[in-house]
C-alpha cells in the first residue's frame, strides 16, 4: 500500500507550488470539476500550450510538472474527459475546467473495487487529524 495515496496520516506538501513556479515559471493552476456531479475531481496546471490544445480538442489538457510535457490525464488508462467550459478567475491567474468524465473516475487511484474514482477520496477527521476514505 502506497502510504501518502493511501495510508491515513495526513503529509501535505505545502512546498509544491514553490518548486513549481521556481522550475514551471509559465503555469497556473486549473481545478477540475464534474459538470454533473459538481463534485471537484483534481487540481492540475496549464500552460499556454495546454490551453490552446484543450480549447482546440475541447478535451482537459495539462502540463505536466513533473514531466515537462502536455499531460491528457486518462489518455493510456482510458480515463478521460470531455472540456465543456473553461471559467477565469477574477485575477486571471487560475482556471476552472467544467468537465464531462467519458468514463468513470480520474483519479491514477482505484478503489477496493478496482473502479476509478476522483482525486479527492480521503477527508479529514477533525477529531484524529486522520485520514479517512471516503471511497475505499
Amino acid at each position: 500500500m502506497n502510504q501518502l495515496e493511501e495510508g491515513k496520516i495526513l503529509q501535505l506538501d505545502f512546498k509544491k507550488i514553490a518548486e513549481i513556479t521556481a522550475k514551471c515559471s509559465d503555469v497556473i493552476p486549473v481545478a477540475v470539476q464534474n459538470a454533473d456531479t459538481k463534485e471537484l475531481i483534481l487540481i492540475a496546471y496549464v500552460n499556454v500550450k495546454a490551453l490552446q490544445v484543450s480549447i482546440t480538442t475541447k478535451t482537459a489538457v495539462f502540463w505536466s510538472t513533473s514531466r515537462n510535457e502536455l499531460w491528457q490525464k486518462g489518455k493510456t488508462s482510458g480515463e478521460t474527459f470531455e472540456l465543456l467550459e473553461v471559467y477565469v478567475n477574477c485575477e486571471q491567474n487560475s482556471l476552472l475546467y467544467l468537465v464531462r468524465p467519458k468514463r468513470g473516475g480520474i483519479c491514477h487511484t482505484k478503489n477496493h473495487r478496482g473502479e476509478p474514482r476522483n482525486c479527492f477520496y480521503r477527508k479529514i477527521n477533525f477529531l484524529t487529524g486522520e485520514l479517512e476514505n471516503i471511497n475505499p
